[in-house]
């Protein structure tokens, strides 16, 4: 972590939650959350490079996040995860959904099965989280919800359709919850 960023006073001590933070964009992000001092959890089915994560903050002299395992496919955990964290350490008033996998695939090889879990990957758990989240959020007064999606299906790219189709839903869905909970005010 260095030194050169800005520091934000009003993320000090906020509760903020990711699932799927280890490796690479997630990882990142909860050691730029950490960097500010929020209060740092975040799910992943990949242990050993959370736990490598947390030692690595830890090493850096900064509060290391709570790391909770979880396959982000498991609905009920995830929300689960999300109230329990909301409970113990106070209201998480961000949520940053991260996780994807970008598999490359012909459509002509996609089965059923490989279809539904590109979906519960890369778009599926960003709902449900949100959902589970928002109640903290309303009691708390506000908060942020940041949904990650891509520009690849803008972009024309090939031989990923499921990842192109979750990515291109992910920017609906963030419209849509952002109007029914009344983020976003239409004209």
């Amino acid at each position: 972590m260095s030194e050169r960023f800005a520091q934000y006073p009003s993320l000090a001590d906020k509760g903020y939650s990711s699932p799927a933070a280890a490796p690479g964009i997630g990882a990142s992000i909860v050691e730029h959350f950490c960097a500010q001092r929020a209060n740092v959890a975040f799910v992943d089915i990949d242990e050993a490079a959370s736990t490598a994560l947390c030692a690595r903050i830890r090493e850096a002299g900064l509060r290391p996040p709570r790391f909770i395992a979880c396959d982000l496919r498991d609905i009920a955990a995830l929300q689960a995860i999300v109230r329990r964290v909301g409970d113990e350490s106070g209201p998480i008033t961000v949520l940053v959904n991260n996780a994807a996998n970008d598999d490359r695939h012909k459509a002509t090889d996609v089965t059923l099965e490989y279809w539904n879990d590109r979906i519960a990957v890369n778009l599926r758990h960003q709902f449900f989280a949100a959902q589970a989240v928002y109640p903290q959020m309303k009691a708390a007064g506000g908060g942020s919800i940041v949904n990650f999606g891509s520009i690849s299906w803008m972009n024309g790219e090939g031989n990923y359709n499921a990842y192109t189709t979750s990515k291109a839903a992910v920017h609906g869905m963030t419209r849509g919850l952002a109007r029914d909970w009344g983020w976003i005010r239409s004209a």
